[in-house]
């Protein structure tokens, strides 16, 4: 048995691993294909102009800043409403049944559509609270849409938390509240940042629920405030796109990268916070 079950891991072993290898070939040769067609559009004058119907001066400014201010928008709502509910469910909400139906509701919520949440978005944000097309309705959809992968990678971790260093806090006299704050949750931090990172990087590339929400595709100045109108990175990459002209499809290129490299940096700068509490 133990020679059969040493075979089977090794051939799991080596399937996971040639499944690895051709997503990265895959990959690799996308971002290949994209990085050909428009790095040669790059330029400072790409960055800073607005779009265009000439696709030699159009650009990605009001695009960038508005992902930029859209993305930073929905952290803010979701990241501490997530947290602040996965430790609720996790440490106050027992295993009875209520919490039980509550925990598959949510593990079924993230495996929604994306398109399901900007039809909630355009009834609730947009019609019903009158917040139009603007920065902070598309920002509520996207929270709702990344709070499912918060709440249930913040429960994973909490619960890799080792019960002893809870009830050593206990033994130290602190109430429960002061366990979580003080020695649960730095603990489970790095697990809890990964979540936050799989959450907006799959945010801040999404398209449809701000399409849904009537997000603009030409916006020639950049949000002010969040009951500005806005647009995104991946509604003017999608914009570009259809167009016929062979130059606009190099600018879509050229978005792509500049997408790619914005989630890049993102994610560089959460995956070093975690590794920074990781050691500490």
């Amino acid at each position: 048995m133990n020679f059969f079950k040493r075979i089977g891991d090794r051939l799991l072993a080596s399937f996971g691993f040639l499944v690895t290898l051709l997503a990265l070939i895959a990959l690799g040769a996308l971002i290949y294909d994209v990085a050909r067609d428009g790095v040669g559009r790059l330029s400072w004058q790409f960055l800073t102009s607005y779009p265009s119907r000439r696709p030699e001066e159009a650009g990605i400014l009001a695009a960038l800043v508005g992902s930029l201010f859209v993305i930073s928008l929905t952290a803010l709502m979701a990241v501490p409403v997530g947290i602040a509910a996965a430790i609720h469910l996790e440490e106050y909400g027992g295993r009875g049944r209520v919490a039980q139906i509550i925990e598959i509701n949510i593990s079924n919520l993230a495996g929604v559509p994306s398109i399901i949440y900007g039809l909630l978005g355009l009834g609730l944000f947009v019609r019903i609270m009158g917040m139009d097309r603007s920065v902070l309705a598309g920002a509520s959809t996207l929270a709702l849409l990344a709070l499912p992968v918060i709440i249930l990678a913040t429960r994973e971790a909490l619960r890799a938390v080792p019960s002893s260093l809870r009830e050593g806090s206990y033994a130290l006299g602190a109430t429960k509240w002061q366990t979580i704050w003080h020695q649960v949750l730095p603990a489970a931090l790095p697990g809890v940042l990964t979540g936050v990172i799989l959450a907006l990087s799959r945010s801040i590339g999404e398209t449809a629920p701000l399409i849904t929400i009537g997000a603009l595709t030409y916006v020639p100045f950049m949000p002010t405030d969040v009951w500005s109108p806005f647009t995104v990175l991946p509604i003017q990459i999608f914009n570009w796109v259809s167009r016929p002209q062979a130059a606009f499809a190099e600018n879509a290129a050229a978005g792509i990268v500049v997408l790619l490299a914005v989630l890049l940096l993102m994610n560089a700068m959460a995956i070093a916070m975690r590794d920074r509490f990781s050691r500490r």
